[in-house]
């Protein structure tokens, strides 16, 4: 039996004998390897590293057509951090759980003595300007004066804080509760002469301010209310407190003292319920679109407590999440997304490329949800060492990009994925796109 050269170039130095050989040949294996192309098709995840190889060779991608067939892929099955690309799985849950005219409440009681309660169920969207509403109809309502204002917290029970928070001065580090204001950060400006007012027209500077920019340097700050640690449920009601009073004060309703923390008594009448403004959906497009973790979580506490009931806990709301995306994807793939929290700020959470292109076909109605960036509807996911992408190409598919490295190259290789399948008009893209960071 001849055999085989190192170099084709030699076949063409063969004798006669030999080049008929292999022409025989040939033709007794093409029937062979044509059946072995049928048994063993091509599997995704090998060959096709070769897209990404010089820039992330440890890194995972892949590309699924509108039926959520896989194209492509590299790596497909393996776990990889997510950071916020895993808000689209917290996205899919909850408008699947709630609908997407679902509408987070607030509830306000008053009892015989004249006091005011508020109690929080976890509305991501109590800002100044749905609290200046808020308190237009309480005076609507009859409410002239205010003995003491008291905070209801009871419907949480997190024994501890977000997973994965580094408790820093971020906003995006901002806690979460019942009764959150203003997404639970603050804007200050310091003055030169030492002088702390709020950044924010809309907003009214408040006592709790001067305690948080104490230490700051003079000019424009904006932090989230734990700087330096706290008592997270004694914080968040202090700062809706203070906030609440003010403006009733400033609507003419003097409110005497602020009673901090305090569920509502039995004997305590319903006065008004605030429903927000903004729908599940809105909130959604919103939390994607400037990647908000304290929302993604507040969201993602609410789904625990709308299966399992309140009060809203971590543990219920891993439960709820991972049994509606079993509904959604099947339990193999839904396995294959493990969720701590719902924003993507911890490390523990890990999410396959399979999964989450599974994940994108399924959320496709919802695709305007997700940022358009020059024509590719996409929701990036960052972290120290993780560079990730997840979203729609300008010809339709799915995509997902999870780098787990110490280089940020995801805008490259995205370049790469929109070369080979943008279509029309759209692939000129590339040459648009700046890499994203």
């Amino acid at each position: 039996m001849p055999r085989w050269l190192a170099c084709p170039r030699s076949v063409e130095q063969q004798t006669g004998r030999t080049a008929r050989w292999l022409r025989s040949f040939s033709h007794r294996s093409c029937f062979c390897l044509l059946a072995l192309l049928v048994v063993c098709p091509p599997q995704p995840g090998f060959a096709d590293c070769r897209l990404l190889a010089d820039l992330a060779p440890q890194g995972a991608y892949g590309v699924a057509d509108g039926n959520g067939r896989i194209i492509q892929a590299c790596r497909p099955d393996q776990p990889m951090v997510p950071a916020s690309v895993l808000k689209i799985a917290t996205v899919s849950a909850a408008l699947a759980m709630f609908g997407p005219d679902h509408r987070f409440r607030t509830d306000f009681f008053l009892d015989r003595s004249g006091n005011l309660y508020v109690k929080g169920w976890g509305d991501p969207t109590l800002v100044s300007e749905e609290i200046a509403a808020v308190v237009q109809e309480l005076r609507q309502r009859g409410i002239h004066h205010i003995n003491t204002l008291y905070v209801d917290t009871s419907a949480f029970a997190l024994t501890a804080q977000t997973p994965g928070s580094e408790q820093s001065t971020n906003p995006y580090d901002a806690p979460v509760g019942p009764l959150s204001v203003n997404f639970n950060s603050v804007a200050i400006v310091k003055e030169p002469n030492g002088r702390i007012v709020s950044g924010e027209a809309q907003t009214p500077t408040l006592p709790i301010m001067q305690t948080l920019g104490r230490g700051l340097s003079l000019g424009a700050h904006r932090i989230n209310i734990c700087t330096g640690g706290c008592d997270v449920e004694a914080r968040t009601a202090q700062y809706a407190g203070e906030l609440f009073q003010a403006f009733l004060q400033r609507a003419g309703i003097p409110v005497d003292r602020l009673g901090g923390q305090q569920i509502v008594p039995e004997d305590a009448g319903h006065l008004y319920t605030h429903y927000s403004t903004r729908s599940l959906v809105e909130v959604s497009q919103s939390m994607l679109y400037y990647s908000s973790n304290f929302t993604a979580n507040l969201v993602f506490l609410a789904c625990g407590a709308k299966r399992y009931g309140f009060p809203a806990t971590w543990d219920k709301a891993v439960q709820a999440v991972h049994q509606e995306l079993v509904q959604q994807l099947g339990p193999d793939t839904a396995d294959e997304i493990m969720q701590v929290e719902g924003a993507g700020l911890s490390r523990r959470n890990r999410v396959t490329v399979q999964a989450m292109l599974q994940l994108l076909n399924r959320f496709r109605p919802q695709i305007d949800l997700l940022k358009n960036e020059h024509g590719i509807r996409m929701k990036t996911g960052t972290l120290t060492g993780v560079y990730n992408l997840a979203g729609y190409l300008p010809g339709g598919q799915a995509f997902v990009v999870l780098l787990n490295q110490s280089t940020n190259v995801r805008g490259e290789v995205l370049d790469r994925l929109v070369r080979r399948y943008a279509v029309g008009p759209s692939s000129t893209l590339s040459a648009q796109f700046s890499p994203v960071h």
